[in-house]
């Protein structure tokens, strides 16, 4: 009798010691507002206003499954599984997808980093959206992305990829992606063609230092308008036609962040190469920068300038100024006001360039309408975290 009271008792603890090993987290977020702006397109009055409901804008609405199994000597086995949706009708993200945002498995070893396999971010997001944008920096959000995410800052999702992240060495990180076509490879693809190969590839590296931290990113994606669901909107601003063939997108950049007590300021630069199939090229700058302030641990504000050019087959000029104000209610849910207003100016083909607030993911305007190079939007919302 004892001996099966204690071989009972052992293998209960077995049981309960190998289930501590593996573990799997259900996580989401919800974001939910009302927006106006002023002068977004219209098809029947040419320019005007909208007010309604906005989902999305501070961070994408998301729920997902992480999980992870500890395979013994350091080494784990990991994956993520995360679905984007529209609070305001319940309808999936990104094409649809099931798992559009992310869906991943890899392993990861302590002292050396992660190697994952599946739909990921490419290092323009990981670290210079993320780190040092104000879009990445506060509740401003995608608003404050750069117009149609032409830099690959919040939407940078790479399907079949291959990915490594190191851990950090003494403050240093690095890594690199390389996203396969999946489909078959060849030159000149026709405009339009959905047989373009998409394959992608993306490398940075980050180094921080007590208050201080600079980073660099480089993603090259061929024919990103044939990747599915969609790596980059093709319409960027008034020349959709000229760049819905693109052949080659490159773009590059570096940011700085400093944090000085309850104030963080930070800078950013990016530059975007579009190589269409035929035709001049376009390239496009972006310089940011922004800080924002903790007045209390549960009260933050934060403003943001952004300037952009574009150059090459078209020249235009956007300036965006964003401010943003954010109250805690608790650790999980935070309630939120923004604006923003963005200035363009310049032609492609005669034909003013139309401001458009907003990354073309998640934004829910449209682009200034006809005698109009300007836009003002202004948000409340609720935002929680579970």
């Amino acid at each position: 009798m004892k001996k099966k009271i204690l071989t009972t008792a052992i293998l209960a603890t077995i049981a309960g010691a190998a289930h501590a090993q593996s573990s799997v987290t259900l996580y989401g977020l919800i974001d939910a507002g009302v927006s106006y702006i002023n002068h977004t397109q219209n098809a029947t009055k040419g320019s005007s206003k909208a007010f309604q409901y906005g989902d999305g804008v501070a961070q994408g609405s998301r729920w997902g499954l992480r999980g992870s199994e500890d395979l013994g000597g350091g080494l784990k086995a990991i994956f993520v599984l995360e679905n984007g949706f529209n609070s305001g009708n319940g309808t999936a993200g990104q094409g649809s997808s099931m798992f559009g945002r992310q869906a991943y498995v890899g392993l990861t070893q302590n002292n050396i980093g992660s190697l994952t396999f599946g739909r990921q971010y490419s290092f323009n997001t990981d670290i210079l959206g993320s780190l040092y944008s104000t879009g990445g920096n506060t509740v401003s959000g995608n608003w404050a992305y750069h117009v149609n995410d032409v830099d690959q800052l919040t939407s940078s999702r790479i399907s079949n990829a291959v990915k490594f992240q190191s851990v950090n060495f003494s403050g240093f990180t690095f890594g690199g992606l390389y996203g396969f076509s999946n489909t078959t490879s060849f030159a000149g693809a026709p405009s339009g063609s959905t047989t373009a190969s998409s394959r992608a590839y993306s490398f940075g590296a980050n180094y921080a230092y007590g208050p201080f931290s600079i980073g660099g990113a480089y993603a090259d994606i061929t024919y990103p308008a044939a990747a599915s669901p969609t790596t980059f909107s093709t319409s960027l601003a008034n020349v959709s036609t000229a760049v819905s063939a693109i052949r080659d997108l490159r773009s590059f950049g570096f940011g700085g962040r400093y944090v000085f007590g309850p104030a963080t300021a930070w800078l950013l630069w990016t530059n975007t190469r579009f190589e269409p199939i035929t035709g001049s090229s376009t390239l496009y700058n972006a310089y940011e920068a922004g800080v924002k302030y903790a007045f209390t641990p549960a009260l933050t504000g934060a403003v943001g300038y952004t300037y952009s050019r574009a150059s090459g087959l078209f020249t235009a000029h956007w300036n965006q100024v964003n401010g943003s104000v954010d109250y805690a209610l608790s650790k999980r849910t935070d309630v939120y006001g923004l604006v923003a207003f963005e200035d363009a100016s310049g032609s492609y083909k005669g034909t003013p360039v139309q401001a458009q607030i907003g990354d073309s993911s998640s934004s829910i305007f449209a682009p200034s309408g006809s005698g109009s190079q300007n836009q003002l939007a202004v948000r409340v919302g609720i935002r929680h975290k579970f």
